[in-house]
């Protein structure tokens, strides 16, 4: 069995957005009743995420931005809501995966999953969107390489395209990015001919599915696809944009993905690289009845896979 840490804490709820908007704090609730009811639950290495430090976000962000983000309350975009207690919540979000991978450098933990909110992977480097206001599998991407991962392998496998993770390291062969999605479909980024520029350009590999796709299509790509990749680009940790808006109930997509699936692409992911640590860290996912228990099944299979 893994040594998997679990990180989350209630910080994360004070991010509040209005009624009805579906990037609720409702969605951690669920996670957590649904943990607590599954035999899994002490297995756990049950952890309280570190706040980021200014030079972590600022790694990843225009420090401008990081400004302009702690002074502000409302709709930043049509999508994105930042209520007073956002900015902080953002800050302890970003700083959950470079307090993991603290902890599996230091040896005591094989792997992590981080259970936040607000979300990351749309946020790019100069404005936040599409619920997102810090990347924070970039803010752990760039921290993962101050801790000595070199090389860090992103999978990204939530509905929508991680448009601002896929930006931030467009250019750079030494973070490799790797994305399945529904497309054409929001952020309308994350065609297949996006695969990096200059000394980044095969660093990036997107597979846009079909509005309808399933497990058969999304088995191809997770068992045939991703573990050649992997294994030429040799990766010193991976870290996983978990978006679980590909479940077939999902309200906000329409990706027709199982319990059974979401229990194979997590494996798919694991087994690719089974000696090299991994951090998980939530993005998407809106269906309330079925999140908790696709993050417990999640959670799981990294205690167990190999």
């Amino acid at each position: 069995m893994k040594r998997v840490g679990f990180f989350y804490d209630d910080v994360f709820l004070r991010h509040e957005t209005p009624p009805g908007h579906p990037e609720c704090a409702e969605r951690l609730l669920a996670i957590i009743k649904s943990l607590l009811g599954s035999d899994i639950a002490g297995k756990l290495v049950h952890k309280s995420p570190r706040r980021a430090e200014p030079r972590e976000i600022e790694a990843v962000h225009d420090p401008d931005y990081v400004r302009k983000v702690a002074g502000f309350t409302g709709y930043f975009d049509p999508d994105t809501y930042i209520s007073p207690g956002s900015y902080e919540a953002a800050l302890y979000a970003a700083g959950s995966v470079p307090g993991a991978l603290e902890l599996i450098k230091k040896g005591e933990l094989d792997r992590a999953f981080c259970a936040v909110r607000p979300p990351g992977h749309h946020a790019e480097r100069d404005r936040g969107m599409g619920f997102c206001i810090f990347n924070n599998v970039a803010v752990g991407a760039k921290a993962a390489q101050r801790l000595g991962f070199e090389r860090v392998f992103i999978v990204d496998f939530d509905v929508h395209h991680g448009n601002g993770t896929q930006h931030i390291f467009y250019e750079d062969p030494s973070v490799f990015y790797f994305s399945t999605h529904q497309y054409p479909f929001y952020p309308g980024t994350g065609a297949d001919s996006e695969r990096g520029k200059g000394a980044g350009a095969g660093a990036t590999y997107n597979v846009p599915m079909a509005s309808g796709s399933g497990i058969k299509q999304y088995l191809r790509v997770y068992q045939d696809l991703l573990p050649p990749l992997m294994a030429r680009f040799k990766p010193d940790v991976v870290l996983v944009s978990a978006g679980y808006d590909i479940y077939s109930n999902d309200p906000l997509a329409s990706i027709n993905v199982s319990e059974e699936g979401i229990r194979e692409i997590v494996e798919g992911i694991l087994r690719a690289a089974p000696a090299v640590p991994s951090v998980f860290v939530l993005e998407g996912g809106y269906d309330l009845g079925a999140l908790g228990n696709l993050v417990v099944i999640t959670l799981e299979r990294m205690l167990y896979s190999i």
